[in-house]
């Protein structure tokens, strides 16, 4: 399914990214280190779990828990604060509506994912809740002043997305947590998603 992809790492970095250029070309810079640390904190939570169960097999198989959803995270974490600085110009309760379609868009994503079988509703779950953490936790350090943005905020965003996105193309991240999870692990072969 099409909407599954508004999740890909390969699109949901490079936003961050933007979002990330957005804040430091604002000069917000409380909401630039919030988003910074909450955003990597909750990524390498993500990755660490996923590299975590491909190495050692870790899982919570009574809650059908293997690793955060990675998909429900990013969508959660990036649409809600993208959606803020685009329409905080024009107003707060449209930029405070704008992130609350953004996690609305996260929970669709937890519903999509789990109906296509892709994760169980405890990855998806607690997925969504690190991203809504990292997006909600950097627009209370963005309010009640807001971001408005610099002459260099949309040019800032765009450029890193750009380079980003050109750069995640040939990124290999899930090849790169399969290695690093066998040298940590000193196993041959990667625990299958689809075991436990």
């Amino acid at each position: 399914m099409r909407l599954l992809h508004l999740g890909d790492l390969e699109l949901t970095l490079p936003l961050a990214l933007a979002a990330g250029g957005w804040l430091l070309a604002a000069r917000a810079w409380r909401a630039a280190a919030a988003w910074a640390l909450l955003f990597a904190g909750a990524m390498a939570l993500v990755g660490g779990s996923k590299v975590a169960y491909l190495g050692w097999g870790t899982d919570i198989g009574a809650l059908g828990f293997k690793a955060f959803s990675g998909h429900a995270f990013g969508v959660t974490a990036v649409y809600p604060v993208l959606g803020y600085l685009l329409c905080r110009p024009i107003g707060r309760g449209l930029a405070l509506a704008a992130a609350g379609a953004g996690l609305a868009l996260g929970l669709v994503m937890t519903v999509v994912l789990v109906g296509q079988g892709e994760h169980a509703v405890t990855e998806t779950a607690t997925g969504w809740l690190l991203g809504a953490c990292a997006s909600v936790g950097t627009l209370y350090q963005a309010e009640p002043r807001g971001v408005m943005p610099g002459p260099a905020s949309p040019a800032s965003a765009v450029a890193l997305f750009l380079v980003s996105g050109f750069l995640m193309q040939s990124a290999h991240v899930g090849y790169w947590m399969i290695r690093l999870a066998l040298a940590l692990s000193g196993n041959a072969q990667p625990y299958s998603w689809d075991t436990c």
